[in-house]
């Protein structure tokens, strides 16, 4: 009776250890990844990131997920461009300062989509299945692959910074630019924010 009270603790941290693994192994996997070069490598890389965290998301909860996906978004994303793109032509008329919120909240924004939109895993694929050159940039094709084989295709345009390739734009179904679908200007972009900051927030609440 003793061992089996003691069990769910036991359990408990088995399975917080198992987090700090996962996690561990993830900034390696990080670092690793950092040494790539090419644009396919760059979308590799988050989609490893990616998938484990997928496969470890209920372990990991919103938070976890968020932690876990939020250093390499930081990394491979061009967060400040892509800002830039989604706030459109009323950029230049924003004070530095709240640029740099901007920018900030919206290095949060991208990493809590991840994290809530692949929040388990079923068997899905994420597939990087070849790229092409758009202008001097490069456009990196992927697929997602549900557990049935139904195909969604998401696009990544790729700009080579500093030695680096960086994603500055998502294209959904291959056509439809992510950064077009938010470009309401800066109130537009700030209640989308908001939107994804109180859905983190509720999956710390929920996850405590």
């Amino acid at each position: 009776m003793r061992y089996l009270a003691q069990e769910p603790v036991w359990r408990g941290k088995i399975a917080a250890l198992c987090v700090a693994l996962f996690l561990a192994a993830g900034m390696i996997a990080e670092r690793a990844a950092a040494i790539t070069t090419g644009p396919q490598d760059s979308v590799r890389g988050f989609y490893d990131t990616l998938l484990s965290t997928m496969k470890y998301g209920r372990a990991l909860g919103q938070s976890g997920r968020y932690a876990t996906l939020a250093p390499v978004v930081d990394r491979v994303f061009d967060v400040p461009s892509m800002t830039r793109l989604a706030i459109g032509s009323s950029w230049a008329t924003v004070p530095p300062a709240q640029q740099q919120q901007l920018t900030e909240a919206f290095r949060h924004y991208i990493a809590a989509t991840y994290a809530d939109r692949f929040d388990s895993y079923s068997g899905e694929q994420l597939q990087v299945t070849g790229e092409q050159p758009y202008n001097a940039d490069v456009i990196v094709q992927t697929k997602i692959v549900k557990s049935n084989g139904e195909p969604t295709t998401l696009n990544y345009l790729m700009r080579q910074n500093q030695g680096s390739w960086h994603i500055s734009d998502v294209y959904l179904d291959g056509s439809i630019s992510q950064l077009a679908v938010q470009r309401d200007g800066v109130d537009g972009l700030v209640m989308a924010l908001n939107r994804k900051v109180d859905l983190l927030s509720h999956g710390v609440a929920k996850a405590s």
